[in-house]
């Protein structure tokens, strides 16, 4: 129902910008919502500037070899940042493509980072794949701190930096396109959702 009024909605634009456009983006929208995402590697981890992969807990980072960590615990800011890569394959026979997208990163049901995307992503029919890279930005300080949501945390940095013997840490990633219609910009309805089991292996892109 809420994909249904989406695009009763933006029809009606129709009647003022020109309708081979917004047909057009109607389709290649609707093929994106088809289409299949998955998580399949990270790379630029950093946590207050230390690269990630380089621990194997987080015992290893101890503020007396790492002192813009006791600096970061003092003011409660602890940057953390990735770059994530998702690969959308289009099943469709149908080009898929958006000019914007929105995006949520969550872990342990905890939202870390919001942002979007500004530039056209576009995926062939026919089983074309294209990979997005899309960035994290986050204080860890919570995380790192906070007793629910330092063991997924944990897990999380184990997995980034190749550990073997860490758990595997879910990580969602919503989604939610945006459609340009001249001056104006219409959400689609919802987010298209990415559940990943992520294991040390899928964040190294092995």
């Amino acid at each position: 129902m809420r994909k249904l009024l989406f695009f009763v909605a933006i029809s009606a634009f129709a009647l003022t910008f020109s309708q081979c456009s917004v047909n057009r983006q109607i389709t290649q929208a609707k093929a994106l919502g088809d289409c299949k995402f998955n998580i399949t590697s990270a790379d630029s981890v950093y946590l207050s500037g230390i690269d990630v992969r380089k621990l194997k807990n987080l015992e290893d980072l101890n503020p007396m070899k790492y002192p813009q960590l006791a600096t970061g615990f003092m003011t409660k800011s602890i940057p953390l940042s990735a770059r994530i890569n998702i690969d959308i394959t289009n099943p469709t026979n149908k080009t898929a493509a958006i000019d914007q997208l929105e995006y949520k990163i969550m872990l342990a049901e905890q939202e870390l980072f919001n942002g979007f995307v500004n530039q056209r992503i576009e995926v062939a029919p026919g089983g074309g794949s294209t990979r997005v890279p899309i960035k994290l930005n986050a204080n860890a300080y919570k995380l790192m701190t906070d007793e629910k949501n330092r063991g997924a945390f944990t897990d999380l940095v184990r997995n980034m930096s190749g550990s073997n013997s860490a758990k595997p840490s879910m990580l969602t990633i919503k989604i939610k396109p945006t459609l340009a219609l001249g001056n104006k910009k219409v959400n689609y309805p919802g987010y298209i959702t990415i559940d990943k089991e992520m294991t040390n292996k899928i964040l190294l892109g092995q």
